[in-house]
Protein backbone atom coordinates (compact mmCIF):
# COMPACT_ATOMS: atom_id res chain seq x y z
CA UNK A 1 0.00 0.00 0.00
CA UNK A 2 1.49 3.13 -0.86
CA UNK A 3 1.27 6.44 0.97
CA UNK A 4 -1.29 8.22 -0.95
CA UNK A 5 -3.60 5.32 0.10
CA UNK A 6 -2.99 5.48 2.79
CA UNK A 7 -3.80 8.91 3.28
CA UNK A 8 -7.13 8.58 0.93
CA UNK A 9 -8.68 5.61 3.16
CA UNK A 10 -7.05 7.79 6.51
CA UNK A 11 -9.66 11.05 5.22
CA UNK A 12 -12.28 8.53 4.45
CA UNK A 13 -12.53 6.78 8.09
CA UNK A 14 -11.93 10.76 9.50
CA UNK A 15 -14.87 12.20 7.21
CA UNK A 16 -16.83 9.17 8.67
CA UNK A 17 -15.72 9.70 12.03
CA UNK A 18 -16.89 13.35 11.46
CA UNK A 19 -20.40 12.63 10.18
CA UNK A 20 -21.17 10.07 12.82
CA UNK A 21 -20.37 12.82 15.43
CA UNK A 22 -22.26 15.23 13.72
CA UNK A 23 -25.24 13.18 13.39
CA UNK A 24 -25.09 11.77 17.37
CA UNK A 25 -24.61 15.49 17.47
CA UNK A 26 -28.14 16.44 15.73
CA UNK A 27 -30.12 13.64 16.86
CA UNK A 28 -29.14 14.76 20.93
CA UNK A 29 -30.18 18.09 19.96
CA UNK A 30 -33.02 17.53 18.35
CA UNK A 31 -34.60 14.31 19.90
CA UNK A 32 -32.25 13.36 22.62
CA UNK A 33 -31.96 15.24 26.06
CA UNK A 34 -30.66 18.31 25.11
CA UNK A 35 -32.90 18.94 22.54
CA UNK A 36 -35.11 22.14 23.28
CA UNK A 37 -38.52 21.40 24.98
CA UNK A 38 -41.48 21.82 22.73
CA UNK A 39 -43.69 24.68 24.23
CA UNK A 40 -46.89 26.65 23.71
CA UNK A 41 -47.28 30.07 23.98
CA UNK A 42 -49.83 32.91 24.84
CA UNK A 43 -49.61 36.99 25.04
CA UNK A 44 -50.64 38.55 28.10
CA UNK A 45 -53.54 40.98 26.76
CA UNK A 46 -56.11 42.80 29.12
CA UNK A 47 -60.12 42.07 29.40
CA UNK A 48 -62.77 41.83 31.47
CA UNK A 49 -63.87 39.21 33.36
CA UNK A 50 -66.85 37.69 33.89
CA UNK A 51 -66.69 35.32 36.75
CA UNK A 52 -69.33 32.14 36.82
CA UNK A 53 -70.27 29.21 39.24
CA UNK A 54 -71.31 26.21 38.53
CA UNK A 55 -72.93 23.23 40.38
CA UNK A 56 -75.02 20.26 39.94
CA UNK A 57 -78.37 19.53 41.47
CA UNK A 58 -81.33 17.52 41.64
CA UNK A 59 -85.29 18.69 40.67
CA UNK A 60 -87.77 18.68 44.23
CA UNK A 61 -91.22 19.90 44.73
CA UNK A 62 -90.55 23.19 47.36
CA UNK A 63 -94.36 21.87 48.66
CA UNK A 64 -94.52 18.13 49.41
CA UNK A 65 -96.79 16.17 51.16
CA UNK A 66 -96.68 12.14 53.17
CA UNK A 67 -100.08 11.39 53.87
CA UNK A 68 -100.58 8.64 56.53
CA UNK A 69 -102.81 7.35 59.65
CA UNK A 70 -102.18 9.52 63.07
CA UNK A 71 -102.40 5.74 64.74
CA UNK A 72 -101.57 2.25 63.82
CA UNK A 73 -103.82 0.76 61.46
CA UNK A 74 -104.62 -1.65 58.41
CA UNK A 75 -105.69 -0.09 55.28
CA UNK A 76 -108.65 -0.78 53.50
CA UNK A 77 -108.74 1.38 50.33
CA UNK A 78 -106.48 3.19 48.45
CA UNK A 79 -108.37 5.10 45.37
CA UNK A 80 -105.87 6.95 43.87
CA UNK A 81 -102.51 5.71 41.88
CA UNK A 82 -99.43 7.56 41.03
CA UNK A 83 -99.48 10.26 38.61
CA UNK A 84 -103.40 11.19 39.90
CA UNK A 85 -103.78 15.20 40.08
CA UNK A 86 -106.41 15.36 43.24
CA UNK A 87 -107.81 18.43 44.70
CA UNK A 88 -107.60 19.42 48.33
CA UNK A 89 -110.03 17.88 50.57
CA UNK A 90 -110.23 15.08 48.24
CA UNK A 91 -110.40 11.13 49.56
CA UNK A 92 -107.21 9.50 48.86
CA UNK A 93 -107.20 6.36 51.20
CA UNK A 94 -109.02 5.06 53.93
CA UNK A 95 -107.58 3.13 56.92
CA UNK A 96 -109.99 0.66 58.94
CA UNK A 97 -111.89 1.86 61.51
CA UNK A 98 -111.40 -1.11 63.79
CA UNK A 99 -114.22 -0.32 67.09
CA UNK A 100 -114.16 3.52 66.46
CA UNK A 101 -118.12 3.23 65.40
CA UNK A 102 -118.88 1.28 68.78
CA UNK A 103 -117.19 3.37 70.77
CA UNK A 104 -119.01 6.90 69.52
CA UNK A 105 -122.07 4.95 70.10
CA UNK A 106 -121.06 3.68 73.52
CA UNK A 107 -120.15 7.28 74.21
CA UNK A 108 -123.50 8.83 72.30
CA UNK A 109 -125.80 6.43 74.90
CA UNK A 110 -123.64 7.74 77.64
CA UNK A 111 -123.71 11.70 76.81
CA UNK A 112 -127.67 10.43 76.69
CA UNK A 113 -127.75 9.29 80.44
CA UNK A 114 -125.87 12.12 81.76
CA UNK A 115 -128.13 14.40 79.80
CA UNK A 116 -130.95 12.75 82.04
CA UNK A 117 -129.22 12.75 84.96
CA UNK A 118 -128.42 17.01 84.25
CA UNK A 119 -132.46 17.20 84.08
CA UNK A 120 -132.67 15.42 87.00
CA UNK A 121 -130.66 17.19 89.28
CA UNK A 122 -132.30 20.40 87.91
CA UNK A 123 -135.48 18.95 88.92
CA UNK A 124 -134.25 18.11 92.66
CA UNK A 125 -133.20 22.05 92.75
CA UNK A 126 -136.69 22.79 91.69
CA UNK A 127 -137.73 20.52 94.47
CA UNK A 128 -135.18 21.61 97.06
CA UNK A 129 -135.57 25.32 96.45
CA UNK A 130 -139.49 24.87 96.94
CA UNK A 131 -138.81 23.37 99.80
CA UNK A 132 -136.15 25.96 101.50
CA UNK A 133 -138.72 28.59 100.82
CA UNK A 134 -141.88 26.39 102.21
CA UNK A 135 -138.90 26.35 105.40
CA UNK A 136 -138.28 29.80 104.92
CA UNK A 137 -141.90 30.61 105.98
CA UNK A 138 -142.75 27.88 108.29
CA UNK A 139 -139.87 29.21 110.56
CA UNK A 140 -140.50 33.02 110.40
CA UNK A 141 -144.14 32.04 111.20
CA UNK A 142 -143.22 29.91 114.44
CA UNK A 143 -140.65 33.10 115.35
CA UNK A 144 -143.74 35.58 115.41
CA UNK A 145 -145.85 33.23 117.59
CA UNK A 146 -143.10 31.95 120.14
CA UNK A 147 -142.35 36.16 120.45
CA UNK A 148 -146.14 36.36 121.49
CA UNK A 149 -145.26 32.98 123.17
CA UNK A 150 -148.26 30.98 121.16
CA UNK A 151 -145.42 28.03 120.64
CA UNK A 152 -143.16 26.73 122.88
CA UNK A 153 -139.02 27.12 122.59
CA UNK A 154 -138.75 23.58 121.42
CA UNK A 155 -141.45 23.90 118.60
CA UNK A 156 -139.62 26.90 117.32
CA UNK A 157 -135.99 24.52 117.36
CA UNK A 158 -138.27 22.57 114.90
CA UNK A 159 -138.77 24.56 112.54
CA UNK A 160 -135.21 26.38 112.60
CA UNK A 161 -133.91 22.85 112.40
CA UNK A 162 -136.11 22.04 109.32
CA UNK A 163 -135.10 25.25 107.62
CA UNK A 164 -131.39 24.13 108.01
CA UNK A 165 -132.28 20.81 106.48
CA UNK A 166 -134.34 22.18 103.27
CA UNK A 167 -130.96 24.53 103.11
CA UNK A 168 -128.21 21.97 102.86
CA UNK A 169 -130.59 19.93 100.87
CA UNK A 170 -130.42 22.65 98.22
CA UNK A 171 -126.73 22.77 98.07
CA UNK A 172 -126.71 18.97 98.24
CA UNK A 173 -128.94 19.36 94.20
CA UNK A 174 -126.99 21.86 93.46
CA UNK A 175 -123.40 20.03 93.77
CA UNK A 176 -125.18 17.39 92.28
CA UNK A 177 -125.98 19.42 89.22
CA UNK A 178 -122.19 20.77 88.50
CA UNK A 179 -121.24 17.25 88.65
CA UNK A 180 -123.56 15.95 86.01
CA UNK A 181 -122.66 19.18 84.03
CA UNK A 182 -119.14 18.10 84.07
CA UNK A 183 -119.56 15.09 83.44
CA UNK A 184 -121.63 15.87 80.26
CA UNK A 185 -118.66 17.89 79.60
CA UNK A 186 -116.09 15.29 79.96
CA UNK A 187 -118.13 12.61 77.80
CA UNK A 188 -118.26 15.59 75.16
CA UNK A 189 -114.80 15.74 74.66
CA UNK A 190 -114.21 12.23 74.60
CA UNK A 191 -117.04 12.18 72.18
CA UNK A 192 -115.17 14.74 69.85
CA UNK A 193 -111.46 13.36 70.26
CA UNK A 194 -113.04 10.00 69.30
CA UNK A 195 -114.91 11.91 66.07
CA UNK A 196 -111.35 13.42 64.98
CA UNK A 197 -109.61 9.84 65.70
CA UNK A 198 -112.73 8.63 63.30
CA UNK A 199 -111.95 11.35 60.87
CA UNK A 200 -108.41 10.37 60.39
CA UNK A 201 -108.76 6.92 58.96
CA UNK A 202 -110.06 8.78 56.26
CA UNK A 203 -106.82 10.19 54.49
CA UNK A 204 -107.43 13.63 52.53
CA UNK A 205 -105.77 15.69 50.31
CA UNK A 206 -104.28 18.44 52.38
CA UNK A 207 -103.91 20.66 48.80
CA UNK A 208 -104.16 20.59 45.30
CA UNK A 209 -101.14 18.46 44.06
CA UNK A 210 -100.45 15.28 41.82
CA UNK A 211 -99.53 11.51 43.61
CA UNK A 212 -95.64 10.68 43.06
CA UNK A 213 -95.81 7.57 45.15
CA UNK A 214 -98.25 4.75 46.67
CA UNK A 215 -96.73 3.28 49.81
CA UNK A 216 -99.08 1.17 50.70
CA UNK A 217 -101.96 -0.97 49.38
CA UNK A 218 -105.19 -2.46 50.27
CA UNK A 219 -104.88 -4.78 53.57
CA UNK A 220 -101.07 -3.37 54.81
CA UNK A 221 -100.67 -2.60 58.08
CA UNK A 222 -99.18 0.69 58.41
CA UNK A 223 -97.66 2.58 61.69
CA UNK A 224 -98.28 6.29 62.90
CA UNK A 225 -96.70 8.61 60.50
CA UNK A 226 -96.21 6.42 57.76
CA UNK A 227 -97.09 7.12 54.31
CA UNK A 228 -99.10 5.83 52.52
CA UNK A 229 -99.46 8.35 49.54
CA UNK A 230 -96.63 11.19 48.87
CA UNK A 231 -97.65 14.06 46.60
CA UNK A 232 -96.57 17.10 45.46
CA UNK A 233 -97.08 20.42 44.11
CA UNK A 234 -96.50 20.23 40.82
CA UNK A 235 -96.35 24.12 39.96
CA UNK A 236 -93.35 24.42 43.20
CA UNK A 237 -90.48 22.37 41.19
CA UNK A 238 -87.05 23.75 41.85
CA UNK A 239 -83.50 22.82 42.14
CA UNK A 240 -82.02 21.90 44.69
CA UNK A 241 -78.34 23.07 43.72
CA UNK A 242 -74.68 21.62 45.41
CA UNK A 243 -71.59 24.55 44.83
CA UNK A 244 -68.33 23.45 45.90
CA UNK A 245 -67.48 25.34 49.02
CA UNK A 246 -64.17 26.57 47.60
CA UNK A 247 -65.49 27.74 44.48
CA UNK A 248 -69.00 29.08 46.22
CA UNK A 249 -67.63 33.26 46.89
CA UNK A 250 -70.37 35.22 45.51
CA UNK A 251 -72.82 32.83 45.64
CA UNK A 252 -76.24 35.22 46.99
CA UNK A 253 -80.16 35.00 46.65
CA UNK A 254 -81.38 36.53 42.97
CA UNK A 255 -78.19 35.51 41.03
CA UNK A 256 -79.43 34.46 37.24
CA UNK A 257 -79.32 31.33 36.71
CA UNK A 258 -78.94 29.13 33.36
CA UNK A 259 -79.90 25.32 33.73
CA UNK A 260 -79.42 22.26 31.65
CA UNK A 261 -81.35 19.59 32.09
CA UNK A 262 -80.30 16.07 31.72
CA UNK A 263 -83.19 15.10 29.68
CA UNK A 264 -82.86 18.24 27.42
CA UNK A 265 -78.76 19.39 27.85
CA UNK A 266 -79.34 21.37 24.70
CA UNK A 267 -82.72 23.33 26.01
CA UNK A 268 -80.74 25.87 28.74
CA UNK A 269 -83.88 27.32 30.72
CA UNK A 270 -83.48 29.94 32.90
CA UNK A 271 -83.82 30.63 36.44
CA UNK A 272 -82.81 32.76 39.32
CA UNK A 273 -81.65 31.64 42.99
CA UNK A 274 -84.29 31.69 45.31
CA UNK A 275 -82.57 30.88 48.52
CA UNK A 276 -79.27 30.14 49.95
CA UNK A 277 -79.48 26.83 52.54
CA UNK A 278 -78.00 28.14 56.10
CA UNK A 279 -76.69 24.37 56.43
CA UNK A 280 -73.74 23.35 53.86
CA UNK A 281 -72.92 19.67 53.78
CA UNK A 282 -69.70 19.10 55.78
CA UNK A 283 -68.90 15.77 54.30
CA UNK A 284 -68.92 16.52 50.43
CA UNK A 285 -68.18 19.85 51.38
CA UNK A 286 -70.47 21.74 49.24
CA UNK A 287 -72.99 25.13 49.50
CA UNK A 288 -76.81 24.11 48.72
CA UNK A 289 -78.89 26.60 47.09
CA UNK A 290 -82.53 26.69 45.58
CA UNK A 291 -83.12 27.75 42.25
CA UNK A 292 -86.36 28.32 40.88
CA UNK A 293 -87.61 28.40 36.89
CA UNK A 294 -88.29 31.87 35.60
CA UNK A 295 -91.32 29.86 33.03
CA UNK A 296 -91.86 25.98 34.87
CA UNK A 297 -91.13 23.67 31.40
CA UNK A 298 -93.65 20.49 31.34
CA UNK A 299 -92.52 16.93 31.79
CA UNK A 300 -89.58 17.82 34.47
CA UNK A 301 -89.12 14.65 36.83
CA UNK A 302 -88.70 14.80 40.68
CA UNK A 303 -85.09 13.56 40.43
CA UNK A 304 -83.61 14.37 37.57
CA UNK A 305 -80.47 15.98 37.25
CA UNK A 306 -79.38 19.41 35.93
CA UNK A 307 -76.36 21.50 35.57
CA UNK A 308 -76.82 25.06 36.78
CA UNK A 309 -74.43 27.98 35.91
CA UNK A 310 -74.56 31.34 38.07
CA UNK A 311 -73.91 34.19 36.22
CA UNK A 312 -71.77 36.73 38.72
CA UNK A 313 -71.38 40.62 38.01
CA UNK A 314 -68.72 41.47 35.78
CA UNK A 315 -65.25 42.43 37.03
CA UNK A 316 -63.28 45.33 36.17
CA UNK A 317 -60.68 45.62 33.10
CA UNK A 318 -57.48 43.15 34.29
CA UNK A 319 -55.13 41.05 32.84
CA UNK A 320 -55.54 37.70 31.85
CA UNK A 321 -54.34 34.58 31.53
CA UNK A 322 -54.48 30.71 30.65
CA UNK A 323 -55.52 28.88 33.93
CA UNK A 324 -53.13 26.35 32.55
CA UNK A 325 -50.68 28.34 32.54
CA UNK A 326 -50.49 28.50 36.50
CA UNK A 327 -47.57 26.65 37.53
CA UNK A 328 -46.05 26.10 41.19
CA UNK A 329 -42.85 25.95 42.79
CA UNK A 330 -42.70 25.25 46.74
CA UNK A 331 -45.62 27.49 47.98
CA UNK A 332 -45.02 30.00 45.21
CA UNK A 333 -47.30 30.54 42.54
CA UNK A 334 -46.20 31.78 39.33
CA UNK A 335 -46.35 31.10 35.25
CA UNK A 336 -43.10 30.86 33.08
CA UNK A 337 -42.73 34.31 31.28
CA UNK A 338 -40.27 34.60 28.05
CA UNK A 339 -37.33 36.42 28.43
CA UNK A 340 -34.87 36.54 25.46
CA UNK A 341 -36.42 33.52 24.10
CA UNK A 342 -35.56 31.24 27.61
CA UNK A 343 -38.24 30.77 30.35
CA UNK A 344 -37.60 32.49 33.53
CA UNK A 345 -40.57 32.06 36.47
CA UNK A 346 -42.15 34.90 37.41
CA UNK A 347 -44.04 34.86 41.11
CA UNK A 348 -47.84 36.36 40.25
CA UNK A 349 -50.97 37.12 42.70
CA UNK A 350 -54.29 36.20 41.07
CA UNK A 351 -57.65 37.22 41.15
CA UNK A 352 -60.82 35.33 40.44
CA UNK A 353 -61.40 33.21 37.44
CA UNK A 354 -64.27 32.13 35.19
CA UNK A 355 -65.57 28.82 33.70
CA UNK A 356 -63.48 29.76 30.53
CA UNK A 357 -60.46 28.97 32.41
CA UNK A 358 -59.56 32.69 32.54
CA UNK A 359 -57.82 33.87 35.70
CA UNK A 360 -57.17 37.75 36.51
CA UNK A 361 -53.73 38.75 37.05
CA UNK A 362 -52.80 40.99 39.85
CA UNK A 363 -49.28 41.83 40.25
CA UNK A 364 -46.15 40.01 38.70
CA UNK A 365 -46.97 40.41 35.13
CA UNK A 366 -47.73 43.36 32.71
CA UNK A 367 -49.47 43.41 29.29
CA UNK A 368 -47.98 41.60 26.18
CA UNK A 369 -45.69 40.02 28.39
CA UNK A 370 -45.31 36.15 26.72
CA UNK A 371 -45.96 33.17 28.85
CA UNK A 372 -45.62 29.43 28.60
CA UNK A 373 -49.20 27.93 28.55
CA UNK A 374 -48.26 23.84 27.66
CA UNK A 375 -44.88 22.24 27.85
CA UNK A 376 -43.78 18.97 26.79
CA UNK A 377 -41.81 18.16 30.06
CA UNK A 378 -40.78 20.50 33.47
CA UNK A 379 -39.28 23.72 32.26
CA UNK A 380 -36.22 24.83 34.30
CA UNK A 381 -34.62 28.26 33.77
CA UNK A 382 -31.29 26.71 31.64
CA UNK A 383 -34.01 25.41 29.43
CA UNK A 384 -33.92 25.77 25.53
CA UNK A 385 -37.56 25.89 24.34
CA UNK A 386 -39.29 25.19 21.10
CA UNK A 387 -42.52 27.62 20.37
CA UNK A 388 -45.13 25.48 18.62
CA UNK A 389 -48.52 25.75 18.19
CA UNK A 390 -49.64 22.47 19.69
CA UNK A 391 -47.99 19.64 21.09
CA UNK A 392 -50.00 17.69 19.95
CA UNK A 393 -48.20 16.51 16.32
CA UNK A 394 -50.77 15.69 13.28
CA UNK A 395 -50.83 12.55 12.33
CA UNK A 396 -48.60 11.57 9.59
CA UNK A 397 -46.11 14.30 10.99
CA UNK A 398 -42.77 13.40 10.51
Amino acid sequence: MNLHSLSMRHLSIGTVVVLLVGALAYVSLRTGPLAPVRVTIVQVKEGILSPSLFGVGTVEARRSWMVGPTIAGRVIKVGVDVGDFVKAGQLLAEMDPVDLDQRLSALDASLARAGSAQAAAQAQITDAMARRTLARANTQRNVDLAKQNFISPGALEARVQEQASAEAALVATQANLQGTAQDLLRLKAERAGLVQQRGTVRLLAPANGVITSRDAEAGSTVLAGQPVLRLIDPDSLWVKLRVDQGRSAGLVSGLKAEISMRSRPRMPLQGRVARIELLADSVTEERIAQVTFENLPSGLAIGEMAEVTLQLPSLQPALLIPNASIQHQGNTTGVWRLEKEYPVFAPVQLGTNDLQGQVQVLQGLHKDDQIVVYSQKALTSNSRIQVVDTLVKPVGAP
